[in-house]
């Protein structure tokens, strides 16, 4: 009797050894079933400086002009992450929409939940809203998707226009065309998802960047976050030299191709915290 108590006694200690090992949750092993979470976390720069909203502070731009930034704001959304096997995951779409506002710290750090375990190398992501959401009935496009959410300078959709602005960035500059009241003011306003009856400026820009040989470990007791340097001079060259003198306002117009060309190499990945 002994030895049958002991023996069972074993099998269930091993048993619960077994199934801690599988839900193991550090840096080695761990379950199928296992997640966790990862931060996206945009810090939007001018160069080698930190950008600074009305700062008394002005930046000089590729073509000379110098300026100073009011406003940035952005959407991130249809967000996939890589494996370093190869797998990829695919944020559900509904919980996959995200506006980042500069004024807003909170808006900068991007969490996503309920991530299968891994180990992550790279990460891909549209700037601005896909053509389907942009079309979608008005019940599914709530939260930060609500064109009423927003109002005054951080209006992010155009009603006149019936689709989101992808990409919003103004500032002052003695470079820019003065308006009626006489401020040099610079706005670019930058969407256009193709159409939907006609074919029109389609401006939805993917982004692709690895972690430079980093990896973000996600686990359930490990919150990877992946530091994505966002250089808004980039908005002003690339393929394209952007003049603010010559482009003092660009909304929806040919030439908002050029800076949402530009403003896909704002975004790289500096490093990861595995914290």
């Amino acid at each position: 009797m002994y030895f049958k108590n002991s023996l069972a006694a074993l099998v269930v200690l091993a048993t619960l050894i077994l199934s801690f090992s599988c839900d193991k949750n550090d840096d080695g092993e761990f379950g199928p079933n296992d997640k966790g979470s990862i931060i996206l976390e945009f810090d939007n720069v001018v160069g080698s400086q930190n950008l600074q909203l009305n700062g008394p502070q002005t930046y000089t731009n590729a073509n000379g002009d110098q300026f100073n930034v009011t406003l940035l704001n952005y959407y991130i959304s249809n967000i996939k992450l890589k494996k370093s096997d190869g797998t990829v995951y695919t944020v559900p779409q509904d919980s996959s929409y995200f506006l980042v506002q500069e004024s807003i710290a909170a808006s900068r750090e991007i969490k996503l939940n309920n991530i299968p375990a891994g180990d992550y190398t790279e990460v891909t992501f549209m700037v601005g809203v896909d053509s389907i959401r942009n079309t979608m009935d008005l019940s599914k496009r709530t939260g930060i998707l609500d064109p009423a959410a927003h109002s005054g300078d951080d209006n992010m959709y155009w009603s006149w226009n019936s689709g989101y602005i992808f990409f919003k960035m103004e500032g002052l500059s003695p470079q820019a065309t003065a308006d009626a009241a006489g401020n040099k003011k610079f706005r670019y306003h930058i969407g256009g998802f193709g159409g939907m009856n006609s074919k029109t400026i389609n401006n939805i820009k993917t982004v692709t960047r690895t972690f430079a040989g980093d990896k973000a470990t996600v686990r359930s007791s490990i919150t990877p976050q992946v530091h994505i340097i966002v250089d808004v001079l980039k908005a002003f060259e690339g393929s394209s030299k952007v003049s603010i003198g010559a482009n003092t306002t660009v909304m929806f117009a040919p030439y908002s191709v050029n800076i949402a060309n530009n403003y896909v190499e704002m975004f790289q990945v500096h490093h990861v915290h595995n914290d």
